[in-house]
């Protein structure tokens, strides 16, 4: 297939921009267009510092989410199947294809015992913009509203966190949402890939750390 002009690139992510956007414009626990847009961002933002091709980057970061584990059954290939067709939809190239789809596969955080599998700068910058979104305000707001989109309730003093979890363990097994943080969201800044993605991350991480210690403190 011949390589798409810089014109036509700049139609296809305008295009699958706009059907992500129409797809995921409602969503109501946290995976909406408008965290999807974010990532998108900021993957961009970390991409000018730390390379990579920026149409990859792009065309992965709004196709990341495109079918959840957490939402499809817990079937982790098929976000890759779905962004592919897609992208065949608009004609991106075989390779370009292969390479974004491998992202959407190994984009999602599989269990604190779980070593990432992301082999190229693309795919560790937009998973780091991935995670930079799940911490600080924005990743509080949106655990709390995927908690309670799934019935999870917020906090039980009897059910401590799990460490070095499998993913079996931390895609199957249901806790509460105060747990999440330990189980997840306190990890992010030591598994990121990037400099500039480490320097967002553990600003965002003090900001989640201050708010446990006030959530503990009006609990009690």
């Amino acid at each position: 297939m011949q390589k798409l002009s810089k014109k036509d690139r700049k139609k296809v992510i305008q295009s699958i921009g706009e059907e992500i956007r129409s797809q995921f414009e409602h969503e109501g626990t946290g995976h909406d267009w408008y965290h999807i847009d974010r990532v998108r961002r900021i993957a961009l933002e970390i991409q000018k510092e730390e390379g990579g091709d920026p149409y990859v980057v792009e065309l992965a970061a709004l196709l990341h989410d495109i079918s959840d584990h957490k939402f499809n059954g817990g079937d982790f290939d098929l976000g890759a199947n779905i962004a592919d067709q897609l992208m065949q939809k608009y004609n991106v190239e075989g390779q370009i294809r292969e390479h974004v789809a491998d992202i959407v596969k190994n984009v999602s955080f599989k269990g604190s015992g779980v070593e990432d599998q992301m082999k190229s700068i693309e795919g560790r910058v937009v998973q780091d913009a991935d995670r930079i979104d799940a911490i600080g305000a924005i990743g509080i707001t949106r655990t709390f509203a995927y908690g309670g989109a799934v019935g999870q309730a917020i906090y039980d003093p009897n059910i401590s966190p799990k460490e070095n979890q499998s993913m079996e363990s931390y895609v199957n097994e249901r806790s509460h949402t105060i747990n999440h943080f330990y189980e997840k969201l306190l990890l992010l800044k030591d598994r990121m890939h990037t400099r500039k993605g480490k320097s967002i991350a553990e600003e965002r991480t003090r900001f989640m750390e201050a708010f446990l210690d006030q959530f503990y403190k009006e609990w009690g």
